[in-house]
């Protein structure tokens, strides 16, 4: 199939915008910003769209906040006629460190709502999902605090060169597959 849609998942206003939870639309920023594209707010979320070597990608950032995004996951397949297998979620993983990239063609949603969400409403945990770790760097119970809290210093400045690197495994994805992708860009 021709047509892939790139979802990241985020949660929308200000407040949210450079939390560690944001990643997967501070991806696909990086990877409107590489084609020129701009986002425009449709249903269920903010939309851009852009060709490359015969393919269509369709970038997604969910209006519905994380934990309700499969809503708009489902809406868009629907809507652009997508399967399962052409969609990657694009998300951050408190399981992995910093900056760590992991594709994974199916998976348990590791006790992220946003994925949980998914999972629920496409009835499958068999969707390709991009993992961009942040790194586990809290005390117990600040798991919530930790993941809403803003990049630090020398995590923002590593971000200048990873979120380069993830607009190339999104679009690696969308040309060469998931498994050409998942084996040379896993654990980078």
């Amino acid at each position: 199939m021709k047509k892939k849609l790139i979802v990241g998942l985020g949660n929308i206003g200000d407040k949210y915008t450079n939390t560690r939870h944001n990643i997967g639309f501070k991806i696909l920023d990086e990877v409107a910003e590489e084609h020129n594209v701009s986002f425009e707010t449709e249903k269920l979320g903010d939309i851009a769209s852009y060709r490359f070597k015969g393919r269509t990608f369709i970038l997604l950032k969910p209006s519905t906040f994380m934990n309700l995004s499969g809503k708009a996951v489902k809406y868009w397949m629907d809507k652009e006629k997508i399967s399962i297998e052409n969609i990657l979620v694009v998300t951050d993983d408190l399981n992995i460190d910093f900056g760590t990239i992991r594709l994974k063609a199916k998976g348990s949603d590791g006790g992220h709502n946003g994925l949980k969400d998914i999972q629920e409403k496409l009835c499958t945990n068999k969707y390709p999902r991009f993992r961009f770790g942040v790194g586990a760097n809290y005390s117990k119970g600040r798991q919530v605090d930790y993941v809403l809290g803003e990049w630090n210093k020398e995590e923002t400045s590593l971000l200048i060169e990873r979120l380069p690197l993830s607009a190339k495994v999104i679009t690696s994805f969308g040309t060469d597959g998931l498994a050409n992708t998942m084996n040379n860009y896993n654990n980078k």
